[in-house]
């Protein structure tokens, strides 16, 4: 029996854009679906069958591929194949470390210097991201949860820290989907309700502390997770 997920539905032809730019096009389509987990962790990409769903030639696949194994996204493994790589723990552990910094420090800023439309911003995300846990939108919540740290750091202006928190979260963005449940989409919802209603009474050390409690919930769930699928995880 063929599985349907074999078929690599989830990609499309290219809409091919000016010469020279393909395999940037096949990188971030590879690099979406990786992150997306339609390639699960472990999983062997079928390189022919790539260039079929894609309509383009094995060398951009291939340069696309060694591209994203330089990131940490793909293992190629000699004399059998391509594979979306399993998951580093360690290296979410350093990556979540980072942007609990960060973020720990943006959430004090914007509790002394949000301004009054990045409050009134968060609080429209916030009655998006109440509808989409009623109705079970993990893809619509999925994205809302982005927009909401990105009105944080964007409002306050740090652009360099915007950066980093960007260039770390490929990896910590295929454990938050594979974290997806509505329980997990509840609990968030609520500790972004604290974090925001803590921001709007200007308290610096409380937002803190919410932030961190935020991402720090977020390691915990992985522990769990991890010890329960350890075959999405590589060895430590």
């Amino acid at each position: 029996m063929i599985d349907k997920k074999k078929n690599y539905g989830f990609l499309a032809l290219l809409d091919r854009g000016p010469r020279g730019n393909t395999t940037e096009q096949v990188e971030r389509t590879l690099r979406s679906a990786i992150v997306a987990l339609d390639f699960a962790p472990g999983e062997f990409i079928d390189k022919g069958l790539v260039c079929e769903r894609l309509g383009v030639s094995r060398f951009p696949v291939s340069e696309a591929l060694t591209r994203l194994a330089a990131e940490g996204l793909v293992e190629v493994l000699p004399q059998r194949g391509t594979r979306a790589a399993r998951i580093r723990r360690s290296e979410i552990q350093e990556s979540m470390l980072i942007r609990r910094a960060l973020e720990a420090m943006v959430a004090e800023a914007a509790a002394r210097r949000l301004p009054s439309s990045a409050l009134a911003a968060l609080q429209e995300n916030l009655q998006a991201q109440e509808e989409a846990v009623a109705r079970g939108d993990r893809a619509g919540f999925y994205t809302l949860d982005l927009v909401f740290h990105a009105i944080l750091v964007d409002s306050l202006e740090m652009p360099r820290v915007a950066a980093v928190i960007e260039a770390s979260r490929a990896n910590i963005d295929r454990v938050r989907r594979l974290l997806s449940s509505p329980r997990r989409h509840a609990v968030t919802f609520a500790e972004h309700r604290v974090l925001v209603r803590v921001i709007e009474a200007h308290d610096p050390e409380a937002a803190r502390r919410a932030m961190e409690a935020h991402l720090d919930a977020v390691m915990d769930e992985l522990e769990r997770f991890s010890s329960a699928h350890p075959e999405v995880f590589m060895p430590q």
